[in-house]
């Protein structure tokens, strides 16, 4: 499938701004199921680009743009060619070992509410059966909502809701498979597919470690598996490790943010 995505971010600000500095995680890798056919990040402002590879081994740009600004856009275009995986990940850039990400961080910490679930959903096993069942029984506990998530929501703090954002979602999964011994991690990206009566919006799902098999992808959202309806930008250990947008800004006043994102899959 060919995937085209079209992502603008606007920051607008009360006040002139003297310096913006952002860190974006913006830009897809090619792996054995996903190839980028064309990418762009642009800048309607002066500013300088520079490219570079954290260490989940993400390709990351950091922007760095002079004042004074009373706004900035950055726009995200290009095409993504996906093939069917079976959510099984293949030709991966992993720098790190899968214990690591059985690693808890404060927002996916899972206290013993949280773990006693992840327990009852896995049956204590270790397989990408027992995940999916995982899945499941999380898109069965929440209704699902659009918008923007809450920053800062933990884990443990969105299990004691009825409703779930897609981060929520994929941030309760990783928590749940950790608590469950499986090494887990936060999944950026964008999908075509959309809940009912969504937008479209940068979405997040979650990679399992499944001894023999490898990295298998979940989307405890939709309830599908991963592959050809999903273009994969960026892993960490939660959310905030791979957010879109990250970075700091000189100068006083207030900001407010716009996003706006289109995904268009064609066979």
């Amino acid at each position: 499938m060919r995937l085209t995505i079209d992502h603008r971010t606007t920051y607008r600000f009360t006040a002139p701004q003297g310096r913006i500095v952002q860190l974006l995680r913006m830009t897809p890798r090619n792996t054995h199921d996903q190839t980028v056919a064309e990418w762009n990040i642009a800048v309607d402002c002066d500013a300088r680009l520079r490219e570079h590879r954290d260490g989940f081994g993400n390709l990351t740009t950091m922007l760095y743009a002079e004042g004074p600004l009373d706004d900035i856009e950055i726009t995200v275009s290009g095409e993504v060619v996906t093939s069917a995986s079976g959510g099984v990940l293949h030709g991966t850039f992993e720098p790190l070992a899968p214990a690591l990400y059985l690693r808890s961080t404060p927002a996916t910490q899972a206290e013993a509410a949280l773990a006693a679930f992840a327990q009852e959903a896995t049956g204590g096993q270790k397989s990408a059966d027992a995940l999916h069942a995982l899945g499941n029984a999380l898109r069965d506990r929440f209704a699902i909502v659009g918008g923007r998530p809450e920053p800062g929501l933990t884990a443990t703090a969105a299990f004691a809701r009825e409703t779930a954002t897609a981060r929520d979602m994929a941030q309760l999964f990783v928590a749940a498979a950790r608590a469950a011994g499986v090494p887990a991690r936060y999944v950026t990206g964008y999908c075509d597919v959309l809940q009912d009566g969504g937008h479209p919006t940068p979405h997040g799902w979650a990679d399992g470690w499944i001894d023999g098999t490898g990295w298998v992808a979940f989307d405890p959202t939709l309830g599908i598996t991963p592959e050809e309806h999903h273009v994969r930008v960026a892993v960490a250990l939660d959310a905030a490790g791979c957010s879109p947008v990250a970075g700091s800004r000189l100068g006083e006043g207030r900001e407010s943010l716009d996003v706006e994102v289109q995904v268009v899959g064609e066979a």
